[in-house]
């Protein structure tokens, strides 16, 4: 499948990235069903072992501070373990699709950088492009 555009596949001699907006778009980013799908199963995995870390090292602390009943312990103890527990749910809900989309990137810039040196075309290029953004 050739590009009929050939200012369509240029990329950066240096770090092998998309140096045109349609090539952004195309094959260097992750299909949104499959980030949405990471997104789910790092906000599941990262609750539920924040929760497990979060109870084990809080309640102690509770039982030693507190004297009362256990459901006390548990009332005192949960709104934190909580807190924890979410922050790190969206941490890794949001951290799971971002090193998705860098594995995919590092892929394609691995196997679709060339391996001979950029010619004094390219470089021309990437210098005229660079001084028009600036």
């Amino acid at each position: 499948m050739a590009d009929s555009n050939p200012q369509s596949s240029l990329r950066c001699h240096h770090c092998a990235g998309p140096l045109s907006k349609e090539m952004e778009t195309s094959d260097w980013t992750v299909a949104p069903f499959v980030r949405d799908s990471f997104s789910m199963i790092g906000s599941a995995v990262g609750g539920i072992a924040s929760a497990f870390y979060g109870f084990n090292h809080v309640m102690p602390i509770v039982q030693r501070w507190v004297k009362g009943p256990m459901w006390l312990h548990f009332l005192l103890g949960a709104p934190p373990v909580i807190v924890f527990s979410s922050a790190c749910a969206g941490l890794a809900g949001g951290a799971v699709p971002a090193l998705a989309q860098l594995a995919s990137s590092s892929y394609h810039a691995a196997v679709s950088s060339p391996s001979l040196p950029p010619s004094s075309q390219d470089n021309k290029m990437h210098k005229s492009r660079n001084s028009s953004t600036l």
